[in-house]
């Protein structure tokens, strides 16, 4: 995030518990699990109001895509990787290898799992979609009862 640039941030309910997210004018910075909700802003800014919906609707099972711009800052491998999560689709599993492979690079399933697990916009870079080989959750950030909420919520 530069410096130079409006950051707004709002609490979001959901039925996982609260998310904290951090957005400017032009797209999402963050969206992250929190147990902390006194100490941030409650901005109405249009996009963070348009991502409320949106995770509302994605909760009631009636939106499988989201619309609000993304600005995931990480590096440039950990882009790549960020964007590889976005081709698995609503519903859809895929192992730590396969997202390796999908990623251009079957040998670095150590290192793509790694940056699964510093994705700063949880639930819209479905990084809760990618489970272990043998069929395990493996991990995530948010922990595995929300993995598992957020797999059964797309499997309806």
């Amino acid at each position: 995030m530069k410096n130079d640039t409006l950051h707004y941030s709002r609490i979001i309910d959901t039925p996982l518990g609260y998310m904290v997210t951090v957005a400017d004018d032009k797209g999402l910075y963050s969206l992250d699990f929190t147990k902390d909700t006194l100490s941030r802003s409650h901005s109405d800014h249009p996009l963070l109001l348009q991502l409320k919906k949106e995770l509302s609707e994605y909760f009631e099972g009636t939106r499988k895509e989201f619309s609000i711009p993304l600005r995931a800052q990480g590096t440039p491998f950990q882009q790549e990787v960020w964007k590889t999560l976005l081709t698995i689709g609503y519903g859809e599993t895929i192992s730590y290898a396969q997202e390796a492979e999908r990623f251009g690079n079957p040998k670095a399933v150590r290192a793509v799992a790694s940056t699964n697990g510093k994705n700063p916009i949880g639930i819209l870079i479905p990084c809760h979609r990618v489970i272990a080989s043998g069929g395990g959750l493996g991990g995530y950030s948010g922990g595995i009862d929300k993995k598992q909420f957020l797999l059964a919520l797309e499997q309806k």
